[in-house]
């Protein structure tokens, strides 16, 4: 048996409080950061907002990972509490599948802030001349399988190897484009904005969605897995750099990536419209979509400065039209949509889907 002093017991018992005290702030204590994660394409805007909300604010400047949009959702939805990202970036709509992921994990009210529009660019080098294509030749250099081209409306897998088989106007060089991967919200839009659009020139392939929608996006969505379409994954600017070391290659990514390095890669041009940047706001240039982040409500009182970082993203000298962010690439919304979602996010007001 071990003796001590009845002061000796006193110390011992007061250290395993405060042991404990410290323990439980652990498990249920607050992050003193805000952890962000999500699309690559908004990555460098909320990296932006995060600096500038770091350095303007009592607040510790937000931790972001680059994840794809896909990826940064999962994450999100994962749960509640500081183990789990408070916010995702997206450069497409949260699905309904991913609200009721969410549900499922306990987290109920999510919201949802436009925060601006952006262009997917076909890129390639600017050593070579710049290349004018459609969006039918989109679907057809790259689905997996493509009509006939005899003629018959009957479906094959894709024989096409360059450009110039695909349109005899084009170069004849080989298809070779880098890409995004599944997970990226910039490979979902790219395959409904430019893929599907292209796939919708074919008739009988448009007539297929009255009767089965699920075979009519199996068809104009699935994307070649012989080499031809090369997955990069999420980093952006490794694409641009391998362009720009193999001129006859194309890249997809986000016109905000084509903007910060224009001396490097130019913008195809699509149905006869440059991806500038008065044609993306103005909608003349049709592979466009909207940029999102989604903030968990239950993470607002349990992490400090959501609400204020909320703020300093839908504040007019970030997001307007002549904001700092307009500097980076991103396409400013209209004066009424800035209003519409600044006040949805002040007031916390939960996405809902239920007219989609």
């Amino acid at each position: 048996m071990i003796f001590m002093s009845s002061s000796l017991r006193v110390i011992l018992t007061v250290l395993a409080v405060m042991l404990g005290s410290f323990s439980t702030s652990l498990q249920a204590g607050e992050r003193d950061y805000i952890s962000i994660v999500g699309s690559s394409t908004v990555y460098p805007f909320a990296t932006v907002v995060a600096e500038r909300f770091g350095t303007s604010t009592q607040y510790k400047t937000p931790i972001i990972e680059s994840t794809g949009s896909g990826g940064g959702l999962k994450l999100f939805c994962a749960g509640i509490g500081v183990s789990h990202p408070d916010v995702t970036n997206a450069s497409r709509r949260i699905k309904q599948s991913e609200i009721d992921r969410c549900a499922e994990n306990g987290i109920s009210d999510i919201v949802e802030i436009k925060v601006g529009y952006d262009g997917i660019v076909i890129a390639h080098s600017t050593s070579t001349d710049r290349f004018s294509i459609t969006r039918r030749d989109i679907f057809l250099a790259l689905a997996k399988h493509v009509p006939d081209p005899g003629g018959e409306a009957k479906l094959i897998p894709n024989p096409y190897q360059t450009w110039k088989d695909v349109n005899a106007e084009l170069p004849d060089v080989a298809i070779r484009v880098l890409g995004p991967p599944p997970t990226s919200g910039t490979r979902d839009a790219f395959a409904e904005l430019a893929l599907e659009a292209g796939c919708k020139t074919f008739d009988w392939i448009k007539a297929i969605r009255k009767s089965d929608k699920s075979q009519y996006k199996s068809i104009c969505h699935a994307v070649r897995e012989d080499g031809v379409w090369v997955e990069a994954g999420e980093n952006d600017n490794l694409i641009v750099q391998k362009l720009n070391a193999d001129p006859t290659s194309l890249g997809v990514f986000g016109f905000s990536f084509l903007d910060q390095n224009s001396d490097l890669v130019q913008g195809s041009i699509v149905d006869g419209v440059a991806p500038e940047f008065e044609n993306i706001a103005d909608g003349s240039y049709k592979i466009s979509r909207a940029l999102y982040i989604y903030v968990k409500t239950a993470h607002v009182d349990l992490i400090p400065g959501i609400k204020e970082f909320i703020a300093e993203f839908t504040n007019d000298r970030a997001w307007g039209e002549d904001g700092y962010l307009v500097d980076k690439g991103m396409i400013p919304m209209s004066d009424m949509e800035r209003s519409e979602f600044k006040t949805a996010a002040m007031d916390l007001t939960t996405v809902q889907l239920a007219s989609e």
